[in-house]
């Protein structure tokens, strides 16, 4: 459905200014976004490639196990089944780790194993348990430590200080994820 609409916005917007005797203006839109954004990518890519190395080294380092160490206490007061089995706990931990050091395609196959982990303990195959949905809020909420793919697309954009977002994005992650969490188990006890 979504492909419709935006080909229905780009194709009426073409020929509006085609109508209008815009037509000029919107070749050449065209041409220098298409320029610019091949540029940026460019761009973006080098500044990616050094943020996931740093990333990789303090997953090496044992920055994220020790990380992992400090959540498994905490996650085991939040979610229900799943505290009570080690692979989905460990799952979890995993992937919540990950992200919150923007790793996140490291942290992919770490939620999917999680997800299935607590599809095994589910007694309702087929509907999303409580901890399932408190997963999926805290995966998309999560706490981030680096939020590297902001701090890159800054530093792509000639940004003055890219990093400067770090603290904004660690109180407002923080906000959404303690906001996510009450609203998950305040929703449990009603559904």
């Amino acid at each position: 459905m979504i492909n419709y609409i935006w080909f229905l916005m780009i194709f009426l917007g073409v020929l509006v200014g085609l109508i209008t005797g815009n037509g000029e203006i919107i070749s050449k839109a065209i041409v220098n976004s298409s320029g610019s954004t091949v540029k940026f990518i460019i761009e973006l890519t080098g500044i990616m490639c050094f943020w996931c190395g740093v990333m990789k080294v303090a997953e090496n380092s044992g920055l994220t196990d020790k990380l992992a160490k400090i959540l498994k206490p905490l996650l085991k007061i939040i979610f229900k089944e799943a505290a009570r089995d080690e692979k989905a706990l460990g799952a979890i931990v995993m992937n919540l780790t990950a992200n919150m050091m923007g790793l996140s395609n490291a942290a992919t196959p770490f939620g999917i194993k999680a997800m299935e982990e607590m599809d095994r303990l589910n007694k309702e195959k087929g509907k999303a348990s409580n901890d399932m949905a408190l997963f999926l809020v805290l995966n998309a909420a999560c706490i981030q430590l680096v939020p590297s793919t902001i701090i890159s697309i800054r530093a792509a954009c000639n940004s003055a200080n890219p990093g400067i977002i770090i603290v904004p994005a660690l109180i407002s992650t923080a906000t959404a994820a303690t906001v996510g969490i009450l609203c998950c188990k305040l929703l449990q006890r009603y559904f």
